[in-house]
């Protein structure tokens, strides 16, 4: 390696935007705290001409990248490589424009979810990608992670709002995709970046498509006796094709959580299951719609059902629900976030497995999730300084995912594979499958020093079975590929 090559990179984005030693434990882990990873250096370049600079460098050296948003991440996907250089970008927060009349926004990859929609709702607009995260996470990690939210259920992920990208790849050389049509001849390649996990490149900039403001928004609690009894109340909205524009279950001990928090919403504490959902659209349709649900929640057992009165109170149960994860910080000190997909008409099974999972390892589990949509959080509160009880929490994750997959679930709704999940890979591929997704990674980056150790098994699937828990707590990721 070139000596001073660190002293590039301050002399490209400036000295105080290359941060090392012991400065940069701060970026030991995204939300995945188990994971830590120390690299050479973080580096924040401001725009997409500092970003090809340092690409450029990185690559001349041969050194392994890991891009990083605001590291809200929950499955390691940002978590520092071994010898690597993380590339953030913390310093990319310019909106260059809003299009109110071809309702597009083009924005660098550093803008923070929530922003986008304060900037657009003057032209009556917003971002409809709402991850609980949202008043933190970036769009550039968004993009990363195909990340969802609770409107998700009626607005789609991620990739449904993405028009262009600009990405700038492993050598240095950018791919300029933001012109590109919303169906695109040949390959999508706008497509195929969105969810890639940091593996391509470094997205600095993206277009987004924006939504109009509806014009009637009507927001319920409905407060169950079981759990069970939410469950069925949503798998049978699903069966009956209610159109709300968000599904969402908490449990009694997600609730106490949240009430006992400064995310404190008014949900009832008698309640074993809170079951909230949102209807927008014209005023009619909404009506139609939580009216449905009201016949649904009485049917199913509800003990009380509650309407918000005004956007004040809506906006206190939103917060409530949004601000659950942190909440579970009254609980315990640690929080681990699975994120699995269940067919929506299982939903009463396999969270009655999650709970027994946990049950018979002795851990405390809440559970939060995006019901409309069968993604579910099984959250497991634990203090990671005793080894035992981080060992049964991730053996509790590992039995859940593999649970639901058993049922024709999936692995991930919106956190991505990222390092916990990238041995369960294998529960849902083969090797033919996985060597075609390497292929196309090799296209794009034939080193593999785009996030590496992230993913993509590098090992054939049998020996990845026999490998025991899915990755070592508090190991450093290495840079090996």
């Amino acid at each position: 390696m070139t000596k001073n090559w660190i002293d590039e990179l301050r002399t490209i984005v400036g000295p105080r935007n290359v941060i090392t030693g012991s400065e940069s434990l701060a970026w030991e882990s995204d939300g995945l705290s188990l994971v830590r990873g120390m690299g050479q250096a973080i580096v924040l370049p401001l725009d997409t001409e500092e970003t090809v600079l340092v690409m450029k460098l990185l690559a001349r050296e041969g050194v392994p990248v890991v891009p990083r948003g605001a590291g809200t991440g929950l499955t390691g996907g940002a978590t520092p490589v071994e010898g690597g250089v993380t590339v953030g970008t913390a310093r990319m927060r310019e909106i260059f424009s809003i299009d109110p009349v071809g309702r597009l926004a083009h924005v660098q990859a550093g803008v923070v979810n929530s922003d986008l929609s304060v900037a657009a709702r003057p032209h009556g607009l917003f971002y409809a990608p709402d991850p609980s995260s949202q008043a933190a996470c970036t769009l550039g990690g968004n993009v990363a992670n195909n990340s969802g939210g609770p409107h998700c259920f009626m607005h789609g992920s991620t990739t449904r709002h993405v028009r262009g990208v600009k990405l700038v790849d492993a050598q240095g050389q950018v791919l300029d995709l933001l012109a590109s049509p919303a169906d695109p001849e040949g390959l999508d390649l706008v497509g195929l970046i969105t969810g890639s996990e940091g593996m391509f490149g470094m997205v600095t900039e993206v277009q987004l498509n924006l939504e109009p403001l509806p014009e009637e928004v009507q927001t319920i609690i409905a407060v169950f006796p079981s759990l069970d009894a939410a469950c069925d109340c949503v798998s049978e909205a699903i069966a009956a094709h209610i159109e709300a524009s968000a599904i969402e279950i908490l449990d009694k001990l997600t609730i106490a959580a949240v009430e006992d928090s400064i995310f404190a919403a008014g949900y009832p504490r008698e309640a074993e299951a809170l079951l909230l959902v949102e209807a927008e659209g014209g005023a009619l349709e909404v009506q139609e719609t939580i009216d449905l649900v009201l016949q649904l929640a009485k049917k199913h057992g509800a003990m009380e059902i509650r309407s918000a009165q005004d956007k004040a109170e809506r906006a206190r149960l939103w917060a409530g629900r949004k601000g659950a994860f942190g909440a579970m910080g009254r609980v315990a000190p640690d929080l681990y976030v699975a994120d699995v997909v269940a067919p929506r008409t299982r939903l009463r099974e396999i969270v009655a497995l999650a709970i027994k999972i946990a049950e018979e390892r002795n851990l405390r589990l809440g559970n939060v999730f995006h019901a409309g949509d069968g993604n579910l959080h099984p959250n497991i509160a634990y203090d990671r300084r005793d080894e035992d009880e981080v060992r049964r929490v991730l053996e509790a994750g590992q039995l859940i995912m593999e649970a639901c997959i058993e049922r024709g679930g999936s692995l991930t709704g919106e956190h991505g594979v990222g390092v916990e999940k990238m041995t369960h890979m294998c529960d849902l591929f083969d090797d033919d499958d996985l060597n075609t997704m390497h292929r196309v990674r090799d296209a794009l980056d034939p080193k593999r020093r785009m996030n590496p150790t992230k993913v993509l098994p590098l090992r054939a699937c049998r020996e990845v079975r026999n490998g025991g828990l899915p990755f070592s707590p508090m190991g450093n990721l290495g840079a090996k590929t």
